[in-house]
């Protein structure tokens, strides 16, 4: 129990990476925050629950928990939801960045002709709801004089994806990993610390549904792969573990791959 009576708020938690990471951390003892922006959402692409909700299955293991629908690329909603959280549990002591997703068309995401538009919802989508949620949560941890900011970069923000493919993606995930940097050395002195997972392909309910639409999960990729498998969701969970726990004490301002071995080269 290394997160005993601390409480985690996990976004885009109702599905995938982040009901991984919720149920993880409850294991470990802490009181989850869920915040998506569909509770539902893991009925989308046919993702079994163990109970109603992700919520509920975190109840099951004994710890506390809430939901909270939010969308994450308005700063009101984010304000409001850590508000929320603070009325209901008093603290926060873990946030994860989770929200976010490759959300658009990939035949239109090479860097010469991907649409404007495209671009500005992508940064909205990956950076700036984890710049407005960090924001929001930093005043908290300053206050506790102690906390833990895990954010999610991406496999293509930092090195380049196959084909120049998804570089709206990137440029946004790139985003996140810099600015995780510039975090962890202005809130350092606080006592908190902030770092980057950085997911390769994660064989979660939706990547499976979307591989050969979005020509991920191909067997020349996975080939390519050192430990020749695709990652699971429990690959990326066993690394919050390490960064949300006193095991990374002495950790912050870095991005660990979490990739089997896709990118070998310094970041």
């Amino acid at each position: 129990m290394k997160l005993n009576g601390k409480v985690a708020v996990v976004t885009g938690g109702a599905r995938g990476l982040g009901r991984a990471y919720a149920l993880r951390l409850a294991q470990l003892g802490a009181d989850i925050v869920v915040v998506d922006i569909d509770l539902d959402a893991a009925r989308e692409f046919g993702e079994t629950l163990s109970a109603a909700s992700v919520m509920d299955e975190v109840k099951a293991i004994g710890r506390r928990s809430m939901g909270i629908a939010a969308d994450l690329t308005d700063r009101a909603q984010v304000d409001a939801m850590v508000q929320t959280a603070i009325a209901e549990f008093g603290r926060i002591d873990l946030l994860v960045n989770n929200a976010g997703g490759a959300l658009t068309p990939a035949e239109r995401s090479a860097a010469s002709e991907i649409p404007e538009a495209d671009t500005r919802f992508l940064m909205d989508l990956n950076y700036m709801s984890a710049v407005f949620c960090c924001q929001a949560v930093a005043p908290v941890m300053k206050r506790q004089e102690a906390g833990v900011i895990v954010n999610t970069s991406a496999q293509s923000g930092i090195t380049t994806y196959k084909g120049g493919k998804l570089s709206g993606y990137g440029a946004s995930k790139a985003a996140v990993t810099t600015y995780t940097r510039y975090l962890a050395a202005e809130l350092g002195p606080f006592g908190i610390r902030a770092n980057c997972i950085s997911p390769g392909v994660m064989m979660t309910a939706r990547i499976a549904a979307k591989a050969v639409e979005r020509g991920v999960g191909t067997a020349d990729e996975m080939a390519a792969i050192p430990l020749r498998r695709f990652g699971v969701a429990e690959d990326c969970a066993n690394v919050l573990e390490f960064l949300a726990t006193d095991l990374s004490q002495y950790v912050t301002g870095q991005v660990i791959s979490v990739c089997g071995g896709a990118v070998l080269t310094p970041y």
